[in-house]
């Protein structure tokens, strides 16, 4: 038997969104929009780099795990995610991620 909230809190807590994940995103762009996650830019924490980040393309993706996904060349946590953008929209921003300015082309 399952516990469930009686009243007006069951209705609440039912009906509250939940947050989407990195891992999520990455797998709706790959699954149900498909050739989409080729477009994908991602931000992803670095303290190794001076910048403090680095920037992973849709396309070096090549497979994406229950905890991490996969580059040719490393296997790296979504939990260091800090953006998901695609076509200039942000599908994924982690909630303490500090928003770094674009470099601007003049």
């Amino acid at each position: 038997m399952a516990f469930m909230p009686s009243g007006d809190d069951a209705s609440r807590t039912m009906s509250r969104p939940s947050a989407r994940t990195a891992r999520e995103v990455l797998n709706e762009l790959r699954w149900r929009e498909p050739s989409r996650i080729a477009d994908a830019v991602l931000r992803y924490r670095d303290r190794a780099r001076p910048e403090g980040y680095r920037i992973v393309r849709g396309s070096e993706i090549v497979g994406l795990e229950r905890r991490y996904f996969t580059t040719a060349t490393a296997r790296l946590p979504y939990y260091k995610i800090e953006t998901i953008e695609c076509d200039g929209d942000i599908l994924f921003e982690r909630r303490s991620a500090v928003r770094h300015p674009r470099s601007r082309q003049t």
